[in-house]
Order: C-alpha cells, then sequence, then structure tokens
C-alpha cells in the first residue's frame, strides 16, 4: 500500500500497530488513515475507536483495509468509525479512488469548519465571544433582526449599599438582594 500510495505522490507515514498508528497520527496530524483491522497489540477496530473519540484530532477519514470480508466484519468496522471498508487483495484502481474519495471529504470538511470559524471571527467583533457561538452554532434567532418587545426597565440607586457591601458578609449582602429584587419585581410586574 505504502509503495502504491507513494507512486501517486502521497507522503506516507507507517506504523506497526496500533499504538504506535495512534501516536503517528497526534505526531503528523494526516489527512487521511489506512488502518488494518488484524493487527498487534491494539486492534484496527480499536485504534478506528480511539482516534474517532479524540477530540483533540481533527476530523480524519479512516479507511480499514483487511482480510475480514464478512458482513459482520464490515458492520463492525464501521460501527467502529470507520469511513470506508476495503477488503484484501487490494484492488489497486479501487483503493487510489476510495482514497481520492476520502481526501474530498477531507478538504470539504476542512473547508466549511475554516468557513464556520471566519463566521465566527466576525462575530466576536460584534458580540461576546458566548453569544457569537451561540448564533453560529444556530442556538439563537438573528440578533440584528428588527423585531419589537414590551419591556420595562427599573433603574434604582440603593442608598449607602456600597458602603454597606464593603462591610457585610457576602452571604449576607445576597441575601439582601434576593429579598430587595423579590419585593420590587413584584411591584415591577
Amino acid at each position: 500500500l505504502r509503495t502504491r500510495l507513494q507512486s501517486q505522490g502521497y507522503a506516507v507515514v507507517t506504523a506497526t500497530d496500533g499504538e504506535a498508528g495512534l501516536k503517528a497520527v497526534h505526531e503528523h496530524r494526516p489527512d487521511l488513515v489506512l488502518l488494518d483491522v488484524n493487527m498487534p497489540r491494539l486492534d484496527g477496530l480499536e485504534t478506528c475507536r480511539r482516534l474517532k473519540a479524540d477530540a483533540s484530532l481533527p476530523f480524519t477519514p479512516v479507511i480499514l483495509v483487511t482480510a475480514l470480508a464478512d458482513s459482520r466484519d464490515m458492520v463492525a468496522g464501521l460501527d467502529a468509525g470507520a469511513d470506508a471498508y476495503i477488503t484484501k487483495p487490494v484492488d489497486s484502481a479501487a483503493l487510489m479512488a476510495r482514497v481520492r474519495s476520502m481526501l474530498r471529504t477531507k478538504e470539504l470538511h476542512d473547508r466549511v469548519q475554516d468557513q464556520a470559524a471566519e463566521r465566527l471571527g466576525r462575530l466576536k467583533r460584534f458580540f461576546s465571544p458566548a453569544v457569537a457561538e451561540l448564533i453560529a452554532a444556530g442556538g439563537v434567532d438573528d440578533p440584528l433582526r428588527t423585531h419589537r418587545r414590551e419591556i420595562a426597565m427599573v433603574m434604582l440607586d440603593l442608598v449607602g449599599f456600597g458602603a454597606f457591601s464593603e462591610t457585610a458578609e457576602p452571604e449576607e449582602t445576597m441575601g439582601l438582594l434576593r429579598q430587595y429584587h423579590g419585593e420590587m419585581g413584584r411591584l415591577v410586574r
């Protein structure tokens, strides 16, 4: 596989088992991972699960390449998080087509992520980071949309509150504010 991929111009990093593969992915941040299911120390299914569960890694397509051709094995591989499943002996043309397809998927995913980050950056110029993230995630309506609401606003100055809060215990200050807000809230409503 290494020879086939390198002959097509791909840079290839190899690992001898699943644990070494995980280390290589963290170190090199590849755009695509090819995994055999039967590997020493940590099999391909568990390696795939760990790759897909690792929030510190960007989206990386995983192709399982294995001699296990039973449909139950394929289902297990896809359930482990693999994006594609190729059986051995590997058809070179099919492998290269699958690699190109997965790399296109990765490129599109990365492009969408970059666009989302740009949008979030623009929103953060006008909104607090928390509100900008809610807007970008679709969690709130467009805050710039014109809308009318009936509101009531009360501004009060509590005479002597500054001096009181400097000398009172925090629990006493919060208790007084809770009581005050409770009474004023009823009056405002």
